[in-house]
């Protein structure tokens, strides 16, 4: 396993932070680094990602949901479905401290870890649940419903669609602009926006795709 060397990591997330720009406070980016080296541990026993390396994890995961953040302003109670390890869900909630982020998955393990960077982080406005998204019910919907590399947008619209309230939005994080999956977007649906992402250190497309109700 790849060492955690904070000191180092530290420096990479500021950096990246200054080059997006974005200005999260020092207890912020102390939080970040804390889920980041939680997500290390677990993912020798628990294999959450397939990235192994912390400093590649900085610009692949935080620095990737990071770029991502300022498309959520405004929003107070988000949907992260499919959240694997935390992505792009625990780091909108580190950034927002007034944004509720829920976070669906059906694998009981990715839940746990999730459970426990909770725990751990003092993450109050961060609700866990485990199972299918589309069997899932809620007393509130959500005004915004995210996900980074889930399903085809056909799916992650069809399965959660019940859960977003009247007048809010899908909000996808993807690689390339899929023009494919943007044709099968199922009907009473239109990409109100395709938003292109620059995420320093990543030499990649990345693409936020936001989706409403026709």
């Amino acid at each position: 396993m790849k060492l955690f060397d904070r000191a180092s990591l530290t420096q990479s997330l500021r950096q990246g932070l200054q080059d997006l720009p974005l200005a999260l406070s020092d207890s912020q980016v102390e939080q970040l680094l804390d889920y980041l080296a939680l997500l290390h541990k677990w993912n020798a026993v628990y294999n959450l990602t397939s990235v192994r390396d912390p400093a590649e994890m900085v610009s692949v995961h935080l620095l990737d949901s990071l770029a991502a953040v300022p498309a959520f302003t405004g929003a107070s109670n988000v949907l992260d479905v499919g959240a694997g390890g935390g992505l792009p869900g625990m780091v909108l909630a580190i950034c927002g401290p007034d944004l509720h982020v829920t976070m669906v998955d059906t694998v009981h393990k990715k839940t746990a870890f999730l459970t426990q960077v909770k725990a751990e982080l003092g993450l109050v406005n961060v609700s866990v649940h485990s199972g299918r998204v589309e069997q899932m019910q809620v007393a509130k919907p959500f005004d915004v419903i995210t996900s980074r590399a889930f399903a085809e947008l056909n799916d992650f619209v069809s399965w959660s669609g019940h859960l977003l309230a009247p007048g809010g939005r899908f909000i996808a994080l993807k690689g390339v602009a899929p023009d494919g999956e943007i044709e099968r977007l199922p009907a009473g649906w239109k990409v109100k926006e395709l938003r292109p992402l620059a995420v320093p250190g990543l030499d990649a497309e990345r693409h936020l795709v936001f989706i409403e109700r026709l």
